[in-house]
């Protein structure tokens, strides 16, 4: 645990004077204050207009026209920003040549790897926290439904967690950290997109397909839904991503 906590707080302090995570931040939360002012304003809009109009009044729902968007917007945003974030973890250390020094250190692989993890992640989390705020106004003007919040960032924090394990895993693959954090971008995105092959492909393969898709087991949690199906799925995804990086930096000792 030393050597966990160790590495953990290296990294912690390594992205707090890093440029690119304040940069990322500052993006992460205009862009998600833009779509969630987006979808207030319109819901507010068809509320004023609901109020001439009984039919409409009963099609408005806040968790479905406002949060349910919102985290699905979050993961999009994620999608792009994460990415940024892992690209360094260990490209970084074999471009300055500090990455043998790493291995000579009295830490196991296994400990570097999870001080790196957990560190992006609560990197994850301090955004999130960020846009907490705005579920504070919104609870300020309507009857907030705190469940599907809860749910939908819990959702929103495991598929990051997911996203940040793959960039560890690319990362390791190379000591340029624009080729890692495009292969990273490029991995999530064919996971991204495996749902939507659902219609051409037959219905084995297109069920294969659709629980494969990474966005898809998000729903059920904005939905104010706990699936444990869609927990182990992320959990199994991170630990994936994990193991084959493990693996990855122990094959040195047979590549020399």
């Amino acid at each position: 645990m030393n050597g966990i906590a160790g590495v953990f707080r290296k990294e912690m302090i390594i992205t707090f004077t890093s440029p690119i995570f304040y940069a990322a931040c500052f993006i992460f939360l205009l862009v998600s204050g833009y779509f969630f002012y987006s979808n207030t304003a319109y819901f507010s809009l068809l509320s004023f207009q609901a109020a001439q109009n009984p039919f409409l009044a009963q099609s408005l729902n806040l968790a479905d026209m406002v949060i349910k968007p919102f985290f699905g917007d979050l993961a999009v945003i994620l999608l792009l920003m994460l990415p940024l974030l892992t690209m360094r973890l260990y490209a970084e250390e074999k471009k300055a040549g500090t990455i043998e020094l790493l291995f000579t250190y009295p830490v196991s692989d296994a400990s570097v790897l999870a001080g790196k993890f957990f560190a992006t992640v609560v990197v994850l989390l301090l955004m999130l926290a960020g846009t907490l705020p705005f579920m504070i106004i919104l609870e300020s003007m309507a009857d907030l439904p705190w469940g599907i919040v809860a749910s939908g960032y819990l959702g929103v924090t495991l598929m990051g967690s997911g996203f940040i394990a793959l960039g560890v895993f690319t990362s390791s693959l190379t000591e340029n950290q624009i080729v890692a954090a495009v292969i990273s971008f490029g991995a999530i995105l064919l996971f991204w997109a495996l749902g939507w092959a659902k219609a051409l492909a037959g219905p084995g393969l297109g069920a294969v397909l659709e629980h494969l898709s990474i966005i898809g087991h998000l729903d059920t949690f904005t939905q104010g839904l706990i699936d444990t199906r869609d927990v182990v799925f992320y959990g199994l995804f991170i630990l994936f991503w994990l193991f084959l990086t493990l693996r990855f930096l122990n094959s040195r000792f047979w590549r020399g």
